[in-house]
């Protein structure tokens, strides 16, 4: 079981799905946590369900702010630093998802998506990497099934994806030489809110919803949809110890999706 007492862990989008699960699990495993999200109530509830987890309320910073303003971004690693003097580990999470078929898709939605979803990394990564170099530290990114499917009715967001994976295999071959692991975990459906907010598919559509997960659970070979935990496992994993050895992987934590042949999936 990892052990990250001492280490200090910066989560992007942890106010709800599998950013919040992320925080919680890194909590019960004794990681001082830095975490923002844009809904302060939300952040702030979870800020104290990790306190409950065993760690002080002081080893848990909470910035409320939007990742794709530049100030807010530089705050988010300069506050994380200024707190804790050290830095271990960067859980790129944050992200969104327009539905919608590519070429109907506006101009805003897709620069939306893009900011989000691939240059925050980029640019929270170029911040973040100065101080794990120092500490030989790591960065998780959180991709999707969706960077290596296609899926038409979701295009610019499998577009996004597939950019995060490849910049997790070129960071991780320019960053191996100062000891800085880089990998990413390519979660299929999992319980979580990407597609209930405004402007998302289930939006105030709870029976709709429920639909979805139920008909999803029989498009992955183990039959169910993902939670939150599988996946913030897998991130532990990734930045723990036990991971030294691994840097540019891509981890489908998708109950065997990502196997199935186009052709034949229902």
């Amino acid at each position: 079981m990892a052990n990250f007492a001492g280490r200090v862990v910066l989560i992007t989008g942890a106010s709800s799905g599998i950013g919040e699960g992320t925080a919680l699990h890194f909590a019960k495993h004794g990681a001082k946590l830095s975490i923002t999200g844009r809904d302060k109530t939300r952040l702030e509830d979870v800020a104290k369900r990790c306190s409950e987890c065993g760690i002080p309320a002081d080893d848990i910073l909470t910035l409320c702010g939007d990742l794709t303003d530049a100030a807010f971004r530089k705050a988010t690693v300069e506050k994380t630093v200024a707190k804790f003097a050290r830095l271990d580990v960067l859980v790129n999470n944050a992200g969104m998802l327009y539905p919608g078929a590519s070429m109907q898709m506006a101009e805003s939605k897709y620069d939306q998506m893009m900011n989000l979803n691939m240059k925050v990394p980029f640019l929270l990564s170029q911040l973040a990497v100065p101080h794990l170099e120092k500490t030989q530290g790591n960065i998780v990114n959180v991709s999707s099934i969706c960077g290596a499917k296609s899926m038409p009715e979701i295009g610019i967001y499998c577009v996004s994806k597939a950019a995060m994976d490849m910049l997790t295999q070129c960071l991780a071959l320019e960053l191996a030489p100062k000891k800085v692991r880089v990998n990413s975990v390519n979660p299929g459906t999992v319980v979580s809110l990407i597609h209930r907010r405004e402007g998302a598919t289930f939006h105030d559509k709870d029976d709709e919803y429920t639909k979805f997960l139920e008909q999803q659970a029989g498009r992955h070979p183990l039959g169910r949809v993902g939670q939150p935990q599988d996946v913030a496992e897998s991130i532990a994993y990734l930045a723990s110890d036990a991971a030294s050895f691994v840097t540019g992987q891509l981890i489908f934590i998708d109950g065997g999706r990502h196997c199935v042949c186009a052709g034949v999936s229902k």
